[in-house]
């Protein structure tokens, strides 16, 4: 999977689900092929998307976009 296909399902995911999704949450629902997201790939989803990401419960992370 190339950069442009996962930022593009990324953010359609995080479109359909306005209060946000965890990493395991969006890696089972859109079937990604990766365990962890590449903090590289996720830096850059920032400047792309606008991609945030909350502290949820326990270790997890909540990713959001912004509204736009």
């Amino acid at each position: 999977m190339r950069y442009a296909e996962f930022r593009t399902k990324i953010a359609k995911g995080l479109r359909d689900h306005r209060d946000g999704l965890t990493w395991a949450q969006l890696r089972d629902q859109l079937n990604l092929p990766y365990d962890r997201p590449c903090p590289t790939w996720t830096r850059q989803l920032e400047q792309d998307i606008g991609l945030t990401r909350t502290k949820g419960t326990g270790r997890a992370l909540v990713w959001r976009i912004d509204k736009n």
